[in-house]
């Protein structure tokens, strides 16, 4: 199994531990909480005017209504948080697997700020206050965590959404990391694309300016979703960087080729280095 740690050129991380005292945490939530409940308050009775079939027939420059208010409503909130969003490539159109590395709740909000796809997440998401309620409104497929037959039965929606040419994004690494590495990737969800006959797209999530990780942003151990959410609303603001890849071709080899593939080069896009 290889592991990925960071290359010389881009050693400097924000640490975890040994902080400093941040005295201008309290202006941030002073600044921020107010944005994120007005926020809040747009958000549910926009999704209940796009997320509907007739808003499905009106479009802006060539795109539905609801998948514009759903990139604007995705981008403002990871703003709100203080993140700058920026993005290099160029995401493939029509009915694509995205994959990406796997670093904070905050991942399917900067995905969707750049381009629309139905993602599959933990059932767990479903739960959480107004986001789980946005993202089962926006098609997330839901994955109970540890059960093969779950797995079976989103593997099979996710094909079917495919084949109607819609986009999907996955996170093959199963689950949050720490930020310092990239971690296995699950072999068996490329197997949709294969079915599907649609490409792969890697995505390398970045938080943190420079083009480095700062490892502030991911889940600390034991950390719970609302106490990351609260954590985050007060940190100082950085970066955010969304990076399309060259798309993988499907291996002739099997599917774990693939996957390897796919996390080999989100891992040098992120400044990971192969030292197996």
């Amino acid at each position: 199994m290889r592991r990925y740690h960071r290359t010389q050129m881009n050693t400097t991380v924000e640490p975890t531990a040994a902080r400093v005292r941040d005295w201008l945490r309290p202006l941030r939530y002073a600044w921020r909480t107010p944005l994120l409940l007005l926020h809040a308050l747009i958000a549910v009775p926009l999704a209940l005017a796009v997320f509907n079939p007739l808003a499905r027939r009106c479009h802006v420059r060539g795109e539905r209504l609801d998948y514009v208010m759903t990139r604007w409503w995705s981008g403002r909130i990871v703003r709100i948080f203080g993140f700058r969003i920026s993005r290099s490539g160029e995401a493939l159109p029509g009915a694509v697997l995205f994959v990406a590395n796997h670093v904070s709740w905050l991942d399917i909000e900067l995905m969707h700020s750049q381009r629309i796809m139905s993602f599959v997440a933990k059932a767990e998401i479903a739960r959480w206050p107004l986001i789980g309620w946005l993202a089962t409104r926006a098609g997330t497929i839901y994955h109970q965590r540890g059960s093969a037959h779950s797995l079976g039965a989103v593997m099979e929606r996710v094909v079917e959404r495919l084949k109607q040419g819609m986009a999907v994004g996955v996170f093959p690494e199963g689950g949050t990391g720490p930020g310092d590495r990239v971690k296995t990737f699950h072999a068996r969800i490329f197997q949709v694309a294969a079915d599907a006959n649609v490409p792969v797209q890697p995505v390398a999530l970045c938080y943190g300016a420079g083009g480095r990780m700062d490892l502030r942003v991911p889940f600390a151990p034991k950390e719970s979703f609302f106490a990351n959410f609260v954590r985050l609303l007060g940190d100082p603001s950085t970066a955010a960087m969304v990076r399309f890849l060259e798309p993988v071709p499907l291996s002739d080899d099997g599917r774990r080729q693939t996957a390897e593939t796919a996390r080999t080069r989100i891992a040098h896009a992120l400044g990971y280095s192969d030292d197996a």
